[in-house]
């Protein structure tokens, strides 16, 4: 039996498996198109939000150096999946390379890890759009009606239309192309680049220098928890992590560190380039470092802007140019932010898509979902049905306290993508790899131990969350995936006889 559950799939298959009329995508992308979708999702609220809240909180100015040491932090993920998207440009990102070098149990398990982290990071995202959105109509003199504001705060029935509708309109477009949705992402990418430099520029001339002094404040001791919501290595070792000071800068790195979340989405997106042997590490390693360099600017202006300590938590840009006296910026940063939130839902909608199809390509689910679009070569199913199923969660399901389980899916995906790596170069080192990640097993080992040090300083509630999907992960698996995996009935094949074509009785 666990011969068949660590059964790996051959690259050479996975490639062949992309070339099935039915269920093949389009090639539409370039090495610029990867780049812009990795710089649509990565920057978000992240650069509006959190750089003032940790500062206040965790680093003081500083946090330019935490945003340095997160960016580390993904650039070691970054190169791993770099090297596994160009040998493997297959959809399906960390799921694909683990049914090539750890198995299908641990394939089906990232898998299964993924569909939750996209489901709800749109899910999330939708919902931020739609107050920026609500924000900004409010300052135009227009009300929402409560009950289709917002599910947060609703006496009775209550359903954030803005964000459903997002959802689903964003589903459309992806279901009509790859172009199309690299066409928009670009324009709003754009928009949202000049927001963050003007900013970035207009705030370097209110500077003041005694705003840094000290750069590193002194260091403050955080008492230890023992509540489900205390970080879990608090729980486990009973040692807090440290406010400011150098430790400070670190302990702020796993919390900024959820700013950079979506540079793996790119790498779904791996079938669908039209030279991903040399596209993928561009789109990847370029979008990580633009994003990284944009980060450590905004967070040098806005604590250079206003002393740490009298930051906002809630709109810490908007509000520093509030107190340099010019409070137009916060309606045009509140603009940035919901243009920006706009390609954030729909790169994580098409990551999402692009797992699901690929999971079901390999028979782990229903093979009705990996057939494609006869004319715009798009897995349009899997895209309508959790479109759907998104925009109603968005509507209907307050999603704050569930925000945590994207970050703790994204970072057991880097485990699992770095410890493949090294598996790979050890059972196929005849494979060509045009990227190779350098130092191996230096680096994958590394970016291993990154991950989960920010794993465990996550909540222990967010792992009982997490533990509870996974098992039920494992139940789906054992009474479906397990028996119609397209390897099991590859092995079900008597030797010297030819499996039927696949798709075909499927």
């Amino acid at each position: 039996m666990s011969s068949t559950l660590f059964r790996t799939k051959k690259v050479e298959q996975s490639i062949l498996d992309t070339e099935e009329p039915e269920h093949a995508l389009k090639k539409s992308l370039s090495a610029l198109d990867l780049t812009v979708f990795g710089v649509g999702v990565i920057i978000g609220t992240g650069i509006f939000v959190l750089t003032g809240t940790v500062a206040k909180n965790n680093a003081g100015p500083a946090v330019a150096l935490a945003f340095v040491a997160a960016g580390v932090a993904c650039a070691l993920a970054a190169l791993c999946y770099a090297e596994f998207a160009s040998t493997l440009p297959v959809a399906g990102s960390a799921y694909t390379f683990s049914y090539a070098s750890l198995g299908e149990l641990p394939a089906w398990i990232i898998g299964w890890d993924l569909v939750l982290e996209f489901a709800l990071g749109t899910a999330v995202v939708a919902v931020g759009w739609s107050g920026y959105i609500q924000s900004l109509m409010g300052n135009a003199g227009w009300e929402m009606p409560v009950a289709l504001g917002s599910r947060e705060g609703a006496d009775g029935f209550g359903f954030d239309i803005l964000a459903a509708a997002l959802v689903l309109v964003l589903t459309v477009i992806l279901v009509i192309g790859m172009k199309l949705s690299a066409r928009i992402t670009s324009v709003v990418v754009a928009i949202k680049v000049v927001v963050v430099l003007t900013v970035i520029i207009a705030g370097a001339f209110f500077i003041e220098g005694k705003n840094y002094d000290p750069f590193i404040p002194k260091a403050q001791t955080v008492d230890a928890g023992d509540s489900l919501q205390a970080p879990l290595i608090q729980l486990m070792f009973g040692w807090a992590p440290s406010n400011f000071g150098v430790m400070g800068i670190f302990t702020a790195a796993s919390v900024v560190f959820f700013a950079f979340i979506g540079f793996d989405v790119v790498a779904t997106a791996a079938e669908e380039t039209r030279n991903p042997q040399r596209d993928m590490p561009r789109g990847i390693l370029g979008s990580l470092v633009i994003c990284t360099t944009l980060y450590v600017l905004v967070s040098i202006v806005v604590t250079g802007m206003q002393n740490y300590t009298r930051l906002s938590v809630d709109a810490p840009l908007a509000d520093a140019f509030k107190e340099t006296g010019h409070p137009w910026f916060a309606g045009f940063i509140s603009f940035g932010a919901a243009v920006g939130l706009t390609t954030v839902c729909m790169i994580l909608l098409l990551g999402q898509t692009r797992v699901f199809f690929a999971m079901s390509r390999d028979g782990l689910l229903p093979r009705f979902f990996s057939h494609v679009h006869p004319r715009f070569k798009t897995p349009h199913r899997p895209t309508i049905l959790l479109g759907v199923i998104i925009a109603i969660l968005a509507g209907f399901t307050p999603l704050t306290e569930l925000a945590a389980l994207v970050n703790i899916g994204t970072l057991f995906a880097f485990v699992v993508v770095a410890i493949g790596v090294i598996i790979l170069r050890r059972t196929r080192p005849d494979l060509h790899r045009s990227f190779r990640t350098p130092w191996v097993p230096v680096i994958p080992i590394l970016s291993v131990c990154a991950s989960l040090w920010l794993m465990i300083n996550l909540p222990a509630e967010t792992w009982l969350r997490f533990a509870v999907w996974m098992v039920a992960g494992f139940v789906v698996y054992f009474l479906y995936g397990r028996s119609h995996s397209r390897l099991s009935r590859h092995e079900e094949t008597p030797s010297g006889d030819v499996a039927p074509p696949p798709g075909r009785g499927a």
